[in-house]
Order: structure tokens, then sequence, then C-alpha cells
């Protein structure tokens, strides 16, 4: 697994390389599908609708992005397992999407149990059967803060279970560009890719408009309110998040 820093992350070469990017139609996937092509791949997106909450809107909002992206593939995977497993307030609706708790270092309700394991799984399945390079995903340091499946760890063990359970000849790379990024960085850094974040969605209860009060709304308003941006998308409530008054 390779990863970037802020001052590092964009470079000026291009390659023949492809890429699938898990692209969920968030701010985090958005980003990571804008700095891989930044980097010069082919991208193939990879969508997949588990049941969560807000999927319409979520798929609504992948497919705008490849398009924007101008991918070579877009491939949606619509799978029930996880939301038959449950225990996640993602895809359970008798567990309530709790309210943002940011100082909290528990595993939050909306953890899905082992999720990117298998969304992982799929990405490489479609890799390897494109003559894909690498996989990328936009998980980051805040995310593994709660949820045990974004970790660094994770990733590079994962990419030892691609090595092991490939053809000898496939040599796919998992790309988390942004593990040890803040949620602030990735804002700063989409901000300078361009990325069209109108076209993202992040609530974890809400097709339209967002809470502004989950986990993810709270995380992404706060990013931007730190770099002085306005999140283009519409929300409920827009709280501040940082010292001051709101942006």
């Amino acid at each position: 697994m390779s990863d970037t820093t802020p001052s590092d992350a964009t470079t000026d070469e291009s390659t023949d390389d492809r890429a699938v990017v898990l692209l969920s139609g968030g701010m985090d996937s958005a980003t990571a599908a804008y700095e891989a092509r930044d980097r010069g791949y082919d991208l193939y997106a990879l969508h997949t609708s588990y049941g969560q909450r807000t999927e319409s809107r979520e798929l609504e909002c992948a497919r705008r992005l490849a398009d924007e992206l101008d991918v070579a593939d877009f491939l949606r995977i619509e799978t029930g397992h996880l939301s038959a497993i449950g225990a996640s307030s993602l895809t359970d609706e008798e567990l309530a999407v709790a309210d943002a708790d940011m100082e909290s270092d528990d595993v939050p309700t909306s953890y899905v149990p082992f999720r990117n394991a298998n969304l992982l799984a799929m990405a490489v399945s479609y890799a390897e059967a494109n003559d894909c390079d690498a996989v990328f995903i936009g998980a980051h340091s805040e995310d593994f803060s709660g949820y045990p499946d974004c970790r660094p760890e994770f990733f590079e063990a994962f990419e030892r279970v691609v090595d092991v359970g490939t053809k000898p000849e496939t040599d796919i790379t998992i790309e988390a560009p942004f593990v040890d990024w803040s949620k602030t960085e990735i804002a700063d850094h989409g901000v300078g890719l361009e990325v069209p974040y109108e076209h993202t969605w992040s609530c974890y209860r809400e097709n339209e408009p967002a809470c502004g009060t989950c986990d993810a709304c709270a995380f992404r308003l706060q990013a931007f309110q730190r770099i002085g941006v306005r999140d283009p998308i519409a929300y409920a409530e827009r709280p501040s998040y940082v010292d001051g008054s709101e942006r």
C-alpha cells in the first residue's frame, strides 16, 4: 500500500495505468477518484448499493461523478448481504443514526461490520478482470479512529491478501492516499483538484437535504468551515463545528 502526504500528493507524470476507484458518491471517494486521475490513471468506477439508508442519493452522485471524470467503465453492484447481516445503523432501520460525538473513540453505530473488506474484495476482482494496476479507496485517519477497517494496517494486510489470492502475473496495489490525513486536509486538497463537491453526498440519515448533525455531516461541515469554504450541498441544519461563528 502506498500513500501520500499533503505536500507531495500531486504529480505531473502521466501513465498508461488503470485503476479501480471505490466511488461511493461521498466526499472522500470523490477526492480519491480525482487524485487517481491526477496521477494519470484511467479510471474504472465501482459503486456498491448494500442497503444503506441513502443509497439512492449516493448512486445518483456516483453516476454524476463518473460522468464528470469520463471514466472508462462504471459498474454498480447491488448486494443485500451486509444489510441482511445488520448490526449497523446505516443498514438497520431499527437502529437510530446517532448525532455526532466528535470526541468519542468508541466504534460508532454506523460501522458496518467488515464492510471495507467486502468492498475491496469486489474491487480487486473487478481490477484483475480489467488488467488494472491499483484500487483506490478514500478512507482516512478520522475514520480509523472509530472504524477498525479504515486503519493503515488493515490496508497493508489486505494488499498481502491480494498478492496471495490473485494470478501470479497480477500486480494490484491498494491505494489509500489519504489514510493519514484529516477530513480538513482532504477538503483542502480536493478544492485544489477542483472536485465538484456539489455532486457528493455524505449524510447517513437523509437523501435530501443532509441532516447536518450525524457524524458524516459533522466532520464534513467542520472540514469546509476550517478551510473557509462553504459546503455546496443543502443541509437541514448547518451548525458551526469550529470555534467562532458559522461560515
